[in-house]
């Protein structure tokens, strides 16, 4: 777990992202096509930082998936 401590400042790609949250990259593309997770996008690259991803996760969990697309 000390690795993804380390990431909580960092900025992920959607490899990155697919891996934390273990699902297929085409998963987190269908989502950002969808707006339903919290990005931006860099040029045509898209990037997630690990809190906004984390407190994405913790709404859908507690069963209110809010958008935070930024």
């Amino acid at each position: 777990m000390d690795r993804f401590n380390e990431l909580e400042s960092k900025v992920l790609t959607v490899q990155e992202v697919s891996n934390y949250l273990r699902v297929h990259p085409s998963t987190i593309y269908r989502m950002l096509k969808k707006n339903l997770l919290p990005a931006f996008r860099v040029g045509s690259d898209w990037r997630f930082t690990i809190e906004a991803i984390d407190k994405w996760r913790a709404s859908v969990e507690s069963g209110n998936p809010a958008n935070n697309n930024g």
